[in-house]
């Protein structure tokens, strides 16, 4: 199973460039933990904080699409720098804030977020130009895996942080982490030589001269945007039920135990999935998220009273184990649906995709909770998570790569010139897994079995 990734990082500068993506974007799970505990030590509602940090969120969905076309004309590395450096500002600006123009704090928010560093996209959109077959779905699952460890220690280093110093010291943290990250993933990205337009894709029509059309206007890509979005709200409804449960029995300190245990169930099913042979089936994963977020209805209250929430945390380790799985899948099937030319805009989509699903999460998971109870959130993000699988199944396969006039069996023409110089293994690994057992068929087993 690790032959994946064994492959995967001996290719030049994918480990460099996934580390330090990741770097530039740890501060957002944290960011709203800070901005609420400000906001609320200077007003005293949580609602206001609650605005501000829609702010936030708003403001990185709406660029989305606007910093994707500009990394696809090249650039990238000054486009991150210069979103890097003005997001840090935006967020001491924050900090400098007197408690007594808070409402300054609102368009502060909005401003800042439109420069939040674009690393997800660039990076999402590089890895098809960098790796082949059953390579990108390593790299696509490893990065979904490890995103979830920004998802496990950022809110702890947070709130670590909001406890011992405040609030107003958890963002000039976050600040500085996000300006080193902005640092060193341009950096990165200038070693790798990617910073420029990506390649013609051999066999691929150029795209028309004059007026781009919107990739809005391709099917295949709007119902996976909109899948996306369906799923990201259902994820994020069970995170509210889970707050929401642990108010009720007042004990807060449950919240960081329920969640973490349901992001290792996603980082273990993601580790699991990254190493797995063949294309991936985005609508059995799907589905498979879908179950495990069912799973969980009939244990809620006030369905029933368990004693603790405890009790539901083998319920939830089983049902993170679909969610890193799924979001590479769908990563993967963006990847090879998107124009070459046009990937990082797509996954600017995507992001915005996903901005706006977290943002009617809240307001929908928390008046089903009023309405019904946990239960009724858990319900909710049920039905949300079931529709977005439903819809995996009008996503049209990508074309097979081994049956692709030998595209699975060429190096990528930016990695060919790096791979020369390395050890041999760096180069061959990017097409000994398609050559050896084909699409679909894992070590020992024969040629065609599922990979999941």
């Amino acid at each position: 199973m690790l032959a994946n990734y064994r492959r995967l990082f001996a290719v030049p500068h994918v480990l460099s460039l996934l580390a330090w993506s990741l770097t530039a974007r740890f501060y957002t799970p944290g960011l709203m933990i800070a901005v609420t505990f400000l906001v609320v030590d200077w007003t005293g509602s949580y609602s206001l904080a609650g605005l501000v940090a829609g702010a936030f969120t708003l403001g990185m969905a709406l660029v989305g699409p606007v910093r994707g076309r500009m990394a696809d004309k090249g650039g990238t590395d000054r486009l991150v720098l210069v979103c890097g450096v003005v997001f840090t500002v935006g967020l001491l600006a924050l900090t400098w804030l007197p408690g007594s123009l808070w409402w300054v704090s609102i368009p502060l928010a909005l401003g800042t977020g439109l420069f939040g560093t674009p690393a997800n996209q660039i990076v999402r959109a590089l890895w098809p130009r960098l790796t082949r077959g059953p390579e990108r779905q390593a790299i696509y699952a490893a990065e979904a895996t490890t995103q979830e460890l920004l998802f496990v220690f950022c809110p702890i280093l947070t709130a670590g942080v909001v406890a011992f110093a405040g609030a107003r010291w958890a963002l000039v943290m976050l600040a500085v982490l996000g300006l080193l990250g902005a640092l060193g993933f341009a950096l990165a990205l200038r070693r790798a030589g990617v910073t420029g337009p990506a390649p013609v894709e051999a066999g691929t029509a150029p795209e028309p001269t004059g007026p781009r059309r919107s990739l809005l206007r391709r099917p295949a890509l709007v119902v996976l945007f909109v899948m996306c979005l369906l799923m990201v709200s259902g994820i994020m409804g069970v995170d509210m039920a889970i707050v929401a449960w642990a108010n009720e029995l007042d004990a807060p300190h449950l919240v960081m135990v329920l969640a973490s245990v349901w992001a290792l169930g996603s980082l273990v099913g993601g580790a699991i999935a990254g190493g797995l042979r063949g294309r991936p089936r985005l609508v059995r994963r799907s589905f498979a998220s879908a179950a495990g977020v069912a799973v969980l209805l009939p244990f809620t209250p006030p369905l029933v009273e368990l004693s603790t929430p405890l009790w539901v945390t083998p319920l939830l380790f089983l049902s993170g184990l679909a969610i890193a799985p799924t979001l590479a899948a769908t990563m993967g099937r963006l990847g090879d649906l998107a124009p070459a030319d046009r990937r990082a805009e797509a996954f600017g989509w995507m992001a915005t995709a996903l901005g706006t699903g977290g943002a009617v999460a809240g307001p929908l998971a928390g008046a089903l909770i009023d309405l019904m109870g946990i239960t009724g959130g858990v319900l909710g993000a049920t039905v949300l998570v079931t529709v977005a699988a439903l819809l995996s199944a009008f996503v049209p396969q990508a074309p097979d790569e081994a049956s692709d006039g030998g595209a699975a069996d060429t190096v990528p023409a930016e990695v060919s010139g790096i791979a020369e110089a390395a050890p041999p293994a760096g180069a061959a690994g990017l097409v000994a897994p398609v050559a050896e057992s084909g699409p679909g068929a894992a070590p020992g087993s024969p040629a065609g079995r599922p990979a999941d």
